[in-house]
């Protein structure tokens, strides 16, 4: 595929350009200003309020009671670093907390919250040194020099992110004192890193798609070049043997040369991104191709039911293929956000639905499970089984990042919560994009679209929808031009049996995309209507860990049992689903029948083929289950996404044998 030019390279920002997180100056699509999407209710909605009311005040709560906004100030008052706060890696949740902030402002305008911004980043600006480096975690009296632990140490990874707040400033509020900082930073980079410097990059990925966008915000080449040398030179061993192995930093092989993700799934995924970066902007089709190669083959086996991305706890990594055990997933929320970032980028780039597809199923699985419902309490990794009542944390403690099982106010390695902050503050630019012939609707939220289309047209519309309560979704035209637009709808690959009315005519449409081409007028109606009813899941055979189980989906959710919903709260290992009745929705909650089956403790845990299986303790009934994205809500509970089963009913007096 090559991908045509829709913008200058060399467009430089000197006013807000309302752009947002990802910018690319080519591809298939184009994605809308910031002040061109708003999400106006539903789910999306209250997480956007939440995440501004709630969310972003208790992170920044957290940064200053931990001491880790602290460490600039005393960077700038040229203290030791001896007794520094947090981790190595504790500047970058600031700076995700700044892009947060300024996504937020750029969306409601919030006097007050930029007040604050501007407060910290003044604080971060005293901290940077004359030649414009900024680490409070090296560099100074008391820290280990600059550059000496690539591997670990995390600069360019922080500095990444620094670049990335400073990008959400310039397109939201014009370049400032943030972006200063920031092309200060970046020059120093270049300097040191750039030919005839050190060549190497850092063992956490993420200053690469951050080089790209601020190149894309500034016009300065040398930032993508120097994202093009980062990128080139990793899988050539530049980094030191570590015991988890170099596809951990992926630098066993070159990028080009790979055919799956691996490795930390976090590093891999924003290594990607990055890579998707420097391909749209450099016309570079092999790049593309082999991140879509390894796009490809992670979601076939590598990826969970939610969406969520690495099954390994020692190296929070990719498992092997079909290695993606419920009750050991480690499905990082971070590594949920890392996904949704590579997806959009691949959406841009291709136009291809499969891309939103997966955005929107780890979005309303992965995402949208790792904060309360309050925007203050947080899972670090999101399993599919949870065999224990677990501990509710304490609301003034930090915890160990996987320690957890319930959400917790705070963690160790808090990267999750920050994470989720700027995810949720620039969501509504992942809805819908344009092209040369018109406008694409992806997500489906209440929201408020325009697009501005060649020959100075202009096409706006209202999505009004309760999705995915419903699975009706209509596009309302308050605007368009007098010449012909194609209107391009995503019919999710489980929407078998989705329709498609305009003008009175009411067709079938297949999963992809469902397309209207023809001159709209206002008060015109596009309506698809998407069958969301439960649904039994299963699993790839080669998935060990869940063979002769099913899951349960509605829409683009998963659902989950909890002991709460159990009689007498017993464990959810108890329950067995009948798959011989099919889930229903009685008066808005999905019921699937089972029966309790209870385990018998013994002193050895195997025996013969064929023994019979412990009786039922009650008969079949019905039996609700919960969207998996609030599960632990309602306090301590096992739970369980992927249910044993049997084909057949069990009346009491029978033992049913598992299928």
């Amino acid at each position: 595929m090559t991908l045509t030019s829709t913008t200058t390279s060399d467009d430089v920002v000197r006013t807000p350009s309302a752009r947002g997180p990802v910018a690319p100056s080519r591809g298939t699509l184009q994605p809308l200003r910031l002040d061109q999407v708003a999400v106006t209710g539903g789910p999306w909605g209250r997480r956007q309020d939440v995440n501004a009311d709630a969310t972003l005040a208790h992170v920044e709560h957290w940064l200053e009671r931990e001491g880790w906004l602290g460490n600039f100030d005393a960077t700038a008052a040229g203290a030791s670093g001896a007794d520094r706060a947090g981790r190595e890696f504790a500047d970058s949740e600031t700076y995700k907390l700044l892009e947060a902030m300024a996504w937020e402002h750029g969306r409601t305008g919030d006097a007050e919250l930029d007040a604050r911004l501007q407060a910290i980043v003044a604080r971060v600006a005293a901290a940077q040194a004359p030649d414009g480096y900024l680490s409070t975690a090296f560099g100074r009296p008391g820290t280990p020099d600059r550059w000496t632990d690539l591997e670990w140490g995390h600069e360019l990874y922080c500095l990444g992110h620094l670049f990335q707040a400073g990008v959400a400033r310039a397109r939201t509020a014009g370049p400032d004192l943030l972006l200063q900082v920031c092309t200060r930073a970046a020059d120093l980079v270049c300097d040191v890193f750039g030919p005839g410097g050190i060549e190497s990059v850092c063992g956490h990925p993420e200053i690469e798609p951050a080089l790209v966008e601020l190149y894309r915000v500034t016009g300065e080449r040398r930032y993508l070049e120097q994202a093009r040398l980062f990128l080139e030179r990793r899988g050539h061993q530049v980094l030191s043997e570590i015991e988890f192995g170099r596809s951990y930093f992926q630098d066993d092989e070159p990028i080009r040369d790979a055919e799956v993700l691996r490795g930390h799934a976090v590093r891999a995924t924003y290594l990607s991104s990055g890579a998707v970066d420097l391909a749209v902007e450099t016309g570079d089709d092999e790049l593309l191709a082999a991140v879509v190669r390894q796009w490809d083959a992670t979601v076939a086996r590598r990826t969970y039911l939610t969406g969520g991305m690495g099954s390994r706890h020692q190296d929070e990594a990719f498992g092997e293929d079909f290695v993606l055990p419920p009750d050991r997933a480690y499905s990082e929320t971070c590594a949920g956000i890392g996904s949704v970032q590579l997806a959009w980028r691949l959406l841009l780039a291709q136009g291809d639905p499969r891309y939103a597809d997966l955005i929107e199923r780890t979005l309303y699985n992965v995402v949208d499970a790792g904060p309360s419902a309050s925007g203050t309490a947080f899972f670090y990794t999101n399993t599919l089984h949870q065999r224990v009542l677990g501990t509710v944390p304490d609301p003034d403690q930090a915890v160990p990042r996987a320690a957890s099982s319930l959400r917790a106010p705070w963690f160790a390695v808090s990267c999750c919560p920050t994470n989720v902050a700027r995810t949720f503050a620039s969501l509504q630019t992942l809805l819908a994009t344009t092209d040369d012939e018109g406008v694409q609707v992806h997500q489906y939220a209440p929201a408020t679209l325009t697009a501005d289309l060649p020959g100075d047209r202009r096409m706006a519309v209202r999505v009004v929808t309760d999705y995915p309560r419903s699975g009706r979704v209509e596009v309302v035209v308050d605007e368009a031009p007098g010449t012909p637009v194609t209107l391009t709808l995503r019919v999710p690959s489980w929407a078998v049996g989705a329709t498609l009315s305009d003008g009175g005519t009411t067709s079938p449409v297949a999963p992809g995309s469902a397309a209207v081409t023809r001159v709209f007028a206002a008060g015109d109606v596009v309506r698809l209507d998407l069958p969301v009813a439960p649904r039994f899941t299963v699993a790839d055979g080669r998935i060990d860990a869940v063979r002769g189980t099913v899951a349960v989906e509605r829409g683009p959710q998963v659902l989950c049992v909890e002991s709460v919903d159990l009689p007498g709260r017993v464990h959810v290992d108890e329950l067995v689903v009948d798959t011989s009745q099919p889930p229903v929705e009685v008066d808005g909650e999905v019921q699937v029948q089972g029966w309790l089956r209870p385990h018998a403790d013994a002193a050895w845990p195997y025996g013969t083929p064929g023994e019979p299986a412990p009786a039922a303790s009650t008969p079949t009934q019905p039996v609700r289950l919960a969207p998996y994205a609030d599960w632990a809500e309602r306090g301590p509970t096992t739970m369980r996404v992927f249910l044993p089963a049997a084909s057949t009913t069990a009346p009491a007096t029978t033992t049913p044998q598992e299928a």
